[in-house]
């Protein structure tokens, strides 16, 4: 099923405000689907010059000593928690107060049908609450967990009738599940960068939307995608648009 929605197109930004952004100290922590994301950016980079970002590899405090969009591996997959205490580290040993904007993203392999989320997002919350009460200047974003597609076509409909479960459906549910702790704490009063939403956005502007005994969760869209999980050349340049005007809209709000 679909739900409405629409992404905002980055023809739609003045040139001011890509100045400004360009202006910004930005750190990016991130593993593999980040990488497309960062791909995704150099994509939109090429076509547009009107955009200048200065996209570097590297997580040392040093660098943030003039305009950057710094992004580097965070953390380890499968292990939520290494993520969290990285990027917490990374702020620790310097880039706290040096970077204008900072934010890490978790992977779809980091939450599964088996993770305990409530008690992933109560620390996540904590290190969250404590970065931000330390290191002031910085805008922290949060962003939602990135998603997978689900089984489809006659082998998914054998599995449901002799009762096995679908791939991809108790993996996406407590993915949608951690991602809805993220909305009820941070929307509307912290950034969020809801990149599930974008993920399970087709190009119509609905919404992807599985219902199944009574719970609903969003999948990745098969077409943003060429296994599964990681982002496509479509996918990476719907995302790193959805980004850039995100971080945008918030550069003209300080």
């Amino acid at each position: 099923m679909t739900e409405s929605g629409k992404m905002q197109s980055i023809h739609e930004i003045p040139e001011s405000s890509w100045n400004k952004l360009s202006q910004k100290k930005i750190y990016f922590g991130h593993q593999s689907v980040g990488n497309n994301i960062i791909k995704g950016l150099e994509d939109i980079l090429k076509e547009n010059p009107q955009i200048k970002l200065n996209i570097v590899e590297t997580n040392n405090p040093a660098d943030f000593s003039a305009p950057i969009f710094a992004h580097s591996h965070n953390g380890k997959n499968h292990d939520p928690i290494s993520k969290i205490d990285a990027f917490t580290d990374l702020m620790d040993r310097g880039t706290g107060d040096n970077a204008d904007i900072a934010f890490f993203k978790f992977c779809f392999v980091d939450i599964t049908a088996n993770t305990d989320v409530q008690k992933v997002f109560a620390y996540y919350k904590s290190k969250m609450k404590y970065l931000k009460g330390k290191y002031p200047k910085t805008t922290l974003i949060h962003i939602t967990v990135p998603l997978t597609t689900v089984q489809t076509g006659p082998k998914a409909i054998a599995k449901k009738l002799i009762g096995k479960p679908i791939d991809g459906y108790a993996d996406n549910l407590k993915r949608y599940e951690f991602n809805e702790f993220m909305r009820r704490e941070y929307e509307g009063r912290e950034p969020l960068f809801d990149l599930a939403k974008i993920e399970s956005t087709l190009k119509d502007g609905s919404n992807l939307i599985i219902k199944e005994n009574g719970k609903s969760f969003q999948t990745l869209v098969p077409e943003y995608t060429h296994d599964g999980g990681h982002l496509n050349e479509t996918g990476r340049k719907i995302v790193a648009q959805s980004l850039l005007v995100f971080l945008t809209e918030l550069t003209e709000k300080k």
